[in-house]
């Protein structure tokens, strides 16, 4: 049987989606320079992963790859690809003219 967490019944459904909301903090800037930076803006998925699939090699391990892209698909996607290929998804950031910028380490 479950219980309600304590404080939980006071609140409206309305405050509860409020107070779990992020405030956004403006465009946030990648830690490191990628290594490498692959142009899939205006290509669909899955070619965007197929292209760092074919590349993520040319970096050294541990190096950092960006994807560029503009499909929403690519913006799961890739993190789903970082998952199944045991690479890391070291963020997605916004890009100024739209799109992400989606940065990947390669682990081995």
């Amino acid at each position: 049987m479950w219980r309600r967490r304590a404080g939980d019944a006071r609140r409206s459904p309305e405050a509860a989606q409020t107070a779990a909301r992020p405030e956004p903090a403006g465009p946030v800037q990648p830690a490191e320079p990628p290594a490498l930076t692959i142009d899939a803006l205006g290509r669909k998925c899955p070619i965007p992963i197929i292209m760092l699939a074919e590349r993520i090699n040319q970096v050294a391990m541990g190096g950092v790859v960006a994807v560029l892209a503009d499909d929403p698909a690519a913006f799961t996607d890739v993190p789903a690809w970082c998952r199944l290929k045991s690479h890391e998804h070291v963020g997605s950031y916004e890009l100024p003219q739209g799109g992400w910028s989606i940065h990947v380490r390669r682990n081995y």
